[in-house]
């Protein structure tokens, strides 16, 4: 819908606003608070509405409340005194009362949204050489995706299982992904596995993307390796947002964890690899996902299958099973959100609690699910995803 109003149009369908023919960027929530108003034009909008609708029912403060309002304000070129365009009923709402009109069939003369959606897939250069691919999509403020086990950047663009998360967030901000070395589109070639390797992957994507600092997320694996970039480099990352991951390897971790156990394990992965209808293959996603829908199963195979081969996902996962970042922990000076299922069988919740515990001043969310990857099929998906997207907007507010 696209809704015209003093010298303003809001477009809910490609979500930009204009104001004399010019873009506006603006914080998500900022967003939503002038979609709502535009939506009851006329009509007295109430804080529990707003709470609803911007917040998604949780409970914030006054002062952020007025923060979002102050910026919807200054965002359409009205402000407190005036009033013109949005005007505050004390102790009850908030109205809109600009006159306003819409026209659903009409497009908007911005830039293509079909291009705005769509991702361009880039090379950086590693200090050893490798070739990391990374993608860039959406726009606005940047945000980082740390790389972890198994991703194929063209593939989980259009995959039922990450397509609709990395969608969410292109939709927000500039997002910058990145598969790591041996997998996906990067480098085949494994010249080393130590964790400085994969922290200088990152460091290869974000200096080649030009950004400074950022904020930047990361799941399972890619989180020890952002724990220790985020250490190692405190002036690059603003935020952390940290899902499912862990402080030290299954190795370092699990003192029954036996050198068998783990020769056994790369057997299997080297022998059921690339045969989607194997025990293996159904066991190896089963643990990682168990509660995934048939769909969903089956594109987490077709992704690992054409993410590495079965020698690379062995080596990858052996070099994983060694990390311990403990050491990093008290260096991690930035705020920090740990989200962890309580039920996952990759990464015990344990390994959250220890995370949360050794930063200080992190934030711990546990979710209800059994689920490693975070399923669009899972009741707990949209609890995961707000919960990071409401932590990134306090970075937006904060800058």
């Amino acid at each position: 819908m696209r809704y015209e109003f003093a010298d303003c149009v809001l477009d809910t369908e490609s979500y930009q606003l204009q104001r004399l023919g010019t873009d506006v960027p603006v914080q998500p929530q900022v967003f939503e608070l002038l979609c709502l108003l535009a939506e009851n034009a006329g009509k007295l909008v109430t804080k529990d509405a707003l709470l609803e609708r911007v917040w998604n029912g949780r409970i914030v403060s006054d002062a952020t409340i007025s923060a979002r309002i102050n910026a919807a304000r200054t965002a359409v070129g009205d402000n407190g005194k005036t009033q013109a365009v949005i005007r505050t009923v004390q102790r009850r709402g908030l109205e809109l009362v600009a006159p306003v009109s819409t026209n659903a069939a009409i497009q908007m003369p911005f830039a293509n949204t079909t291009a705005k959606r769509m991702q361009t897939i880039h090379f950086a250069q590693s200090e050893d050489g490798t070739s990391i691919a990374y993608a860039r999509s959406g726009a606005g403020p940047a945000v980082v995706r740390a790389g972890h086990f198994l991703t194929h950047l063209e593939k989980d663009w259009s995959s039922p299982v990450w397509g609709p998360y990395l969608q969410e967030l292109s939709s927000r901000y500039s997002l910058v992904r990145y598969d790591q070395r041996g997998t996906g589109l990067s480098d085949a070639t494994l010249k080393g596995t130590g964790i400085e390797n994969y922290v200088a992957d990152l460091r290869a994507v974000v200096d080649a993307a030009g950004l400074e600092t950022f904020p930047l997320i990361a799941a399972s694996q890619g989180v020890p390796i952002s724990i220790a970039f985020a250490a190692t480099y405190p002036e690059r990352v603003s935020r952390l947002v940290l899902y499912g991951g862990f402080v030290q390897g299954r190795a370092r971790r699990d003192h029954q964890y036996a050198s068998e156990e783990a020769n056994a394990l790369m057997a299997l992965i080297r022998s059921g690899w690339g045969k989607p209808d194997s025990p293996f293959m159904v066991a190896f996603t089963s643990v990682f996902c168990p509660g995934a829908s048939k769909d969903e199963m089956n594109n987490m195979v077709e992704i690992q299958l054409a993410s590495t081969s079965a020698e690379n996902a062995a080596a990858i996962r052996t070099a994983f099973d060694q990390f311990d970042v403990s050491s990093f922990l008290p260096r991690v000076r930035v705020p920090t959100l740990i989200i962890h299922a309580n039920a996952d069988a990759v990464h015990p919740v344990a390994q959250g609690r220890l995370l949360a515990s050794g930063i200080t001043g992190a934030e711990f969310l546990q979710v209800e699910s059994n689920n490693h990857v975070y399923l669009p099929s899972d009741p707990a998906w949209r609890q995961i995803v707000d919960a990071q997207l409401d932590f990134l907007e306090r970075e937006d507010s904060s800058a």
